[in-house]
Order: C-alpha cells, then structure tokens, then sequence
C-alpha cells in the first residue's frame, strides 16, 4: 500500500515568494563565519574560571547550540516557510451572475381597470394581468438590479434599484389603480426613470445595461415632460427603452361569448411609444391580451439576457500563518526552556 508524501496532505500547496527559502542556513553560515568575541582582559575571576574557559572555548569559534538549540533551528525553518508565504487553492467558486439595471414603469391610470383580460380562464382587470406577467419576468431575471416605478397624473418611485426581487415583487402587487392618480404622464415616468438609473447606477455600470419597460394603455394626458422630450433626455443618459402598448379592443368575453365594452376600447398613442423606443435604440410592442403581454415580456427578456456566470475560479487561501505560529511556539518553548536550565 503506497505511503503519501507529508506534501500530499496540502494538494495544490504553493510558495508565493520561494526565494526566502534561501535564508535557511543563514545562522549556522553566521555561527560559522563570524569569529567570536575576543576579551581583552580578564574582567572578572570566579572559582570555577577554568570551567568558564571550557565553555566559552577561551575566543574559539562558538559550537552549535545544545539542549534547546535544535528548537530555535526548526523555529527559524518554520519562519523562512512562512516568509516565503504558502497559499492553498480552495474549491472552485462560481462567480455571481452579472445583470443590468432594470427599471418597470407600470401604468395605474383609471383604464387600468378595465375588465378585458382574461387570465387562467377568468375575465380580470388589465391591472391584475400585467401584475401576473411581470411577476413572472421578475423570476427570470437573477442577477439584474430592478427597480419600481408607478405613474398615473404624476410618477412615482417604489422601490430603488435592488436585487431584491421579492421587495420589488411585494410593491407591485400592493399597487392599485388610481395610487398615483387617474391621468397618464408618461413623459414624467420616463423623465423620472432616467433621473433614478443615472443616480442609483454605479460609475461602472455600461451604458448598455440601463433599460426601462414603460407598459401603458393610454395616452399622454399629464405631466410636465413630453414623451418625445422624455424620450431624447434618456437617449442622451444611456438608457434604452421598451414600451409595451396593452389594452383590449374593447370587448369582454363572457362565459364564452365577445360582449362590447360600454364606451369601447381605449384609445392609444401607439405612434408615440414607438417613436419613443425608436429613439432610445429599444422596442415597440403592443400586447392585445394577456398571452400576447407573456410573449412580450419573454422576447424582452431575450433581447436584454442576463449574462450567465464566468469560468469558476479558484481562491487562493493564505497558509503562511501556521509556520509562523509554529515558529512562535518553539521559540517560546526554546526559551523558557533556556530559563528552566539555568535555574
């Protein structure tokens, strides 16, 4: 049966710095170069001055240190080991996805209540539809820095950007039509949009991976911002935006059947949320149910791709600090032991 080495032990042990293996035989070098001192004359006589002689070697040369010599030389073995600073590599570590920094800006104006979607075969309001759908982009999108904002007669943040989806997946399902009132100001959602990544996104952070999805399913009728106004200020910040047009053709399915809806359906500036997209370098799309919103918010998800996790990496761990411990100890030892002689 084979016998592994005391270096088989510590796989992938290494020496950052090998050269200070070199001072190893430092002191014995010093103890066989250096001549001793010499006396000039005899300061003191004691009565055992003879024996005195004999162990001094009367100006020879020093002879190797007895009793707890031996330590102090493995002692500094064990410091020229830790000079010379072994590391370790430890198990492979996966590095953390690395995202963007998404913000949703979500329509809560009056017609966000408007009962012409239809969700595991139920009719819902357009509100409770987008909610279901962009909970489940938030799944999809580890990694990513998101943030929530709402917008209605004026915009209003809810959460900064985080990558805490589970906070932002709490606000937007406590959001309610009418929370930030009954009009729509997109302009002032993309304005404020572009304030919060341009603040909250580091120095580091591209220009390419600050995007906003605006879903509305009106027009502009608020704020203090136009939308194409809106639109050249995030061009100018590096912020790409998508704009998602939903809304029903005003009708409502009932147990089957296509009933119009009292007033019809809703009008939207689909020219202006594509002239905004158009802009910024992002995408226009319309959503006419809630199976369309799905596929949108997935080829989203295709176009702005979470970038998957790099080639694991190996950390190196510093193992200088048990021979130097060890060396510490012996000399403690040499010397107490030292002590104990003499006395």
């Amino acid at each position: 049966m084979a016998t592994a080495m005391p270096w088989q032990a510590w796989p992938d042990l290494q020496l950052v710095w090998p050269w200070w293996l070199l001072a190893l035989p430092l002191p014995w070098l010093a103890l066989w170069l250096l001549p001793a001192v010499r006396s000039g004359a005899a300061a003191l006589r004691f009565p055992h001055e003879a024996r005195l002689r004999d162990i001094a070697g009367n100006g020879a040369r020093a002879r190797p240190l007895r009793g707890p010599g031996p330590l102090l030389w493995l002692a500094w073995a064990l410091l020229c080991v830790a000079a010379a600073r072994p590391q370790q590599l430890g198990e492979p570590v996966q590095p953390p996805q690395a995202g963007r920094d998404l913000m949703l800006a979500l329509d809560l104006s009056g017609s966000m209540q408007e009962p012409d979607m239809s969700l595991g075969g139920r009719p819902v309001d357009r509100l409770t539809a987008a909610k279901a759908v962009l909970a489940d982009f938030l799944d999809r999108r580890a990694g990513d820095r998101v943030g929530l904002l709402v917008f209605g007669r004026r915009a209003y943040a809810l959460t900064p950007l985080t990558l805490d989806r589970e906070s932002v997946r709490q606000q937007l399902q406590d959001s309610v039509v009418g929370l930030a009132g009954q009009e729509t100001a997109i302009g002032d959602a993309i304005g404020l949009a572009v304030k919060r990544l341009r603040e909250e996104s580091g120095e580091e952070q591209r220009d390419e991976d600050k995007v906003l999805i605006l879903l509305t399913d009106g027009v502009n009728t608020a704020g203090l911002l136009d939308p194409r106004k809106a639109a050249e200020l995030a061009r100018d910040n590096g912020v790409r935006v998508h704009t998602i047009a939903f809304g029903g053709d005003g009708v409502m399915s009932v147990f089957g059947f296509q009933l119009p809806m009292p007033g019809g359906g809703d009008e939207i500036d689909e020219a202006t949320l594509q002239a905004i997209a158009e802009a910024t370098g992002g995408r226009f799309f319309r959503a006419r149910d809630t199976a369309q919103l799905a596929g949108i918010y997935a080829e989203i998800d295709r176009l702005e791709p979470v970038e998957r996790p790099g080639p694991a990496l190996r950390p190196r761990i510093e193992r200088y600090v048990w021979p130097l411990a060890g060396a510490f100890a012996l000399a403690l030892l040499s010397f107490l032991l030292a002590g104990w002689r003499r006395r």
